[in-house]
């Protein structure tokens, strides 16, 4: 999976799973939940995703004081990522970053907004001020 992959499903929650058959009898009715569990997810995909919101939400319950606004380093932190220079290096590479690897002012910035428009691409709403 990718840095970004998780740092997405960390916000949006993940992927949605589908139940285990409990009783081999019951093969029809797990049928029928799983294609509602299905329908379900796929709404749930589709709606749009308050990034904001979502992550003041996970800031508040966190015991550290993270300023995920405008570090790279405290929104990986938040999300339960490891926010090493190696970590941040890999995110450059996979969303593109062409300056040099070195953990400056200027990659953390970029990644920052740069992770901001990828979830809003990806069907969250960010706030315009994070996508400058």
């Amino acid at each position: 999976m990718s840095i970004f992959s998780k740092i997405k499903n960390a916000i949006f929650g993940g992927e949605a799973k589908a139940a285990e058959p409990e009783q081999p009898g019951m093969m029809e009715s797990i049928a029928a939940a799983t294609t509602d569990a299905v329908q379900q997810a796929a709404a749930e995909a589709n709606a749009a995703v308050d990034i904001e919101t979502r992550l003041d939400e996970m800031a508040a319950t966190n015991p550290q004081q993270l300023n995920w606004r405008t570090s790279i380093v405290d929104l990986m932190k938040l999300v339960g990522m490891e926010s090493s220079l190696q970590e941040r290096k890999d995110l450059a590479m996979e969303l593109g970053y062409t300056g040099e690897l070195n953990g400056s002012a200027e990659m953390n910035i970029w990644l920052h907004k740069q992770v901001m428009r990828e979830l809003a691409e990806n069907g969250g709403t960010v706030p315009a001020e994070l996508l400058d």
